[in-house]
């Protein structure tokens, strides 16, 4: 193999030490990008729908205590409608939109439970609606389930924080695991590259020292003193071939008259 094919060789190497460093780093921070944004997606969008929940389900049981008690301004024992169906509208979208996004373990079962106690909860609802409702059967009968209702919203929260904190740990270990690997990675191609830059200035000095050593005891032999201080051996060579041509030269000279 010639020189020239060693270097590109050994140049060669490096970039590619340097391209495997820049991909798996790179594939590296995509993949946590992509846990991150999982996270986010599959959690996030559940604490979204359980906060809404809780406040469409506190506007509904407001507007019943004011009806109940007489708070509200239209006629007694009527529903001010307009934050109920308010209220109402937003708890049914969440809870539709946290029915299609199940993600946890148990989740579901948390769901049902909560699609079950908020049916109990309109229907007691209406009922007061249609028959008039009173203080105890408030207290009796609708307060009860709301706070059931309540205590099944506040269930699938947590377990979505739970979740989005197991995650980010996981995440979090990671991230660290792949600073590990790639501090190994970096060391190992490292030493490569050291190894390189040792042995290739190395070999093509050595190379060119030994070029240089010949022609030297070339220029002796042949009875031509090279007088040089220098220890560029690549100056050395360029010299004794410039010697050699000068010696050589009346040689060629008398060859050609000789031809002629």
């Amino acid at each position: 193999m010639s020189l020239r094919s060693k270097l590109t060789a050994g140049l060669g190497f490096l970039f590619i030490i340097i391209f495997s460093i820049a991909t798996y780093s790179s594939f590296q921070i995509e993949k946590l990008s992509i846990e991150a944004n999982k996270i986010l997606k599959d959690n996030y969008d559940s604490l979204v729908y359980c906060k809404n929940m809780l406040l469409a389900l506190d506007d509904m049981n407001l507007s019943i205590n004011n009806t109940v008690f007489g708070l509200s301004p239209h006629r007694p024992f009527s529903f001010d409608s307009s934050l109920f169906e308010e209220g109402k509208s937003t708890f049914d979208s969440n809870l539709a939109a946290e029915k299609n996004n199940i993600t946890e373990v148990h989740e579901k079962e948390y769901v049902g439970e909560l699609a079950e106690g908020y049916g109990r909860f309109l229907n007691l609802a209406m009922q007061i609606h249609e028959k008039g409702g009173s203080p105890v059967q408030f207290f009796e009968n609708l307060r009860p389930v709301y706070s059931v209702v309540r205590a099944s919203i506040v269930k699938i929260n947590d377990l979505n924080m739970q979740a989005v904190e197991r995650k980010s740990q996981s995440t979090g270990d990671d991230a660290h695991k792949m600073i590990n690997t790639m501090a190994i990675i970096g060391a190992i191609c490292i030493l490569l590259a050291f190894f390189y830059f040792w042995y290739f200035p190395f070999y093509v000095s050595n190379s060119i020292s030994y070029l240089a050593k010949k022609m030297k005891e070339l220029l002796q032999k042949t009875g031509i003193k090279l007088d040089t201080r220098t220890t560029d051996e690549s100056f050395v060579l360029l010299h004794a071939i410039d010697l050699l041509e000068n010696r050589l030269a009346p040689i060629r000279r008398a060859k050609n008259k000789n031809e002629v």
